[in-house]
């Protein structure tokens, strides 16, 4: 049963907080732009299995601090510090989206304080031949539509429902705000000049459908990533651990447990 907490790091600067449950192995989840996942099932799977954290980003939800991060340097040695004061040892980090950024930044800074890695639907690259649409101009409606495999399925009438609804969507685009200090123009704040960095075991997982950042991308992370390995998950876009819950558990799980991916989806 994963349960709230409230976290201060660097003597209050930042005060946010973190769903924290399960037990086994350290896992820290990183959420991507529209954020905090809080409630979300597959969290409750992976508690099944990890000691799973789940913070809230400065900026987003009831994240509060970002007005002292600058770049996307000051958000990773956040994190590298949030690990020290919560006294998360060795965790595997799992990071979606922005969050699968960030997740990349700190295992090329300071791989020694991490386990194994799980990269979804990351950000953080850009192929000229293959831009990432400026999604922060997006509409309710074309957000939906690209984020998902099936935008009239259960997830999207959900996710649409939230984007719609005044009472919330004040905090979904608080949300976005705050990416986009990190995020904007364009998705790639120079990762490539650092990701040569990153050693450790690490699954790059994509949905088929993601028109957020299309699948291309996962490639460009696995050459990128030596001895990576990357899981495509059809019938999901830019959010499969919503669209294909029980596929995505299954990889993580598996790649964190043994090594391996096993299960539905192109895999290389």
């Amino acid at each position: 049963m994963m349960r709230e907490i409230r976290v201060s790091v660097r003597g209050g600067r930042f005060t946010t907080s973190m769903m924290r449950g399960g037990s086994g192995p350290p896992l820290l989840f990183l959420h991507g732009a529209g954020g905090p996942m809080d409630g979300a099932p597959f969290l409750d799977d992976l508690a099944r299995h990890f000691t799973v954290f789940a913070p809230a980003h400065p900026g987003f939800g009831p994240g509060e601090g970002i007005e002292h991060l600058d770049d996307v340097l000051d958000f990773t040695l956040y994190y590298l510090d949030f690990l020290e004061e919560v006294g998360i040892e060795k965790p595997h980090v799992v990071g979606h989206s922005l969050g699968g950024m960030l997740a990349a930044e700190m295992a090329a800074l300071a791989p020694q304080l991490l386990n194994r890695l799980v990269l979804i639907c990351p950000a953080g690259l850009w192929l000229d031949a293959v831009p990432i649409p400026d999604f922060f101009t997006f509409s309710p409606e074309q957000l939906v539509r690209s984020a998902l495999h099936d935008p009239k399925g259960p997830v999207g009438k959900a996710l649409l429902a939230q984007l719609r609804d005044p009472r919330l969507a004040l905090s979904s685009y608080r949300c976005l705000a705050s990416a986009g200090k990190f995020l904007w123009p364009i998705p790639e704040k120079g990762l490539r000049k650092r990701i040569h960095r990153v050693k450790l075991p690490t699954l790059v997982i994509w949905g088929a459908s993601d028109g957020l950042i299309p699948t291309v991308y996962a490639d460009a992370f696995h050459a990128s990533i030596p001895g990576s390995q990357v899981a495509i998950l059809n019938g999901a876009g830019h959010l499969p651990m919503l669209e294909q819950r029980e596929a995505f558990v299954q990889a993580v799980t598996c790649f964190l447990g043994s090594g391996s991916v096993t299960g539905d989806g192109a895999q290389r």
